[in-house]
């Protein structure tokens, strides 16, 4: 997991071949005024979902992990916590292929929070439980980035 500011986001590039285009998309498209949906950049190698997503208390978010995916999450219109805990420390789940997600009961070991112009990035080892949020709704890009 690696949680930063936006600014820095170039920084990582080195960690995958595809985050280089997660940046220049960022450069070239105001986040805050993408419509919500799937917006394509490089087929299904790397999309970025727009959501508008209901706020969840800490009980009610779920615990989630991806095994071909990355998750680059940037909270835009409030705070947004994550709950965090090592795949490695998770119990056996079901594995749901087609939309690439395992879900887990329980609360997360820790809890970070993300501003907007912050971001999260979660690998196939992290489990996250995201939305957490006092906002009744938050709207959120998650780049999605074949690991």
């Amino acid at each position: 997991m690696v949680i930063d500011t936006l600014e820095n986001l170039e920084k990582y590039v080195s960690l995958n071949p595809l985050f280089k285009d997660v940046v220049e998309f960022i450069k070239s498209n105001d986040l805050n005024a993408l419509e919500a949906g799937k917006h394509q950049i490089k087929g299904s190698d790397l999309f970025v979902n727009v959501q508008m997503a209901k706020g969840k208390t800490k009980e009610e978010a779920k615990l989630e992990t991806h095994k071909k995916m990355i998750d680059i999450q940037i909270p835009l219109t409030s705070e947004e916590t994550y709950g965090y805990t090592p795949l490695k420390d998770l119990p056996e789940a079901e594995y749901n292929s087609d939309k690439d997600i395992t879900k887990y009961e329980g609360l997360a070991d820790t809890y970070v929070t993300c501003k907007p112009g912050e971001f999260a990035i979660f690998f196939p080892q992290d489990g996250h439980a995201p939305c957490i949020t006092d906002a009744s709704e938050i709207k959120k890009a998650i780049f999605k980035v074949l690991a």
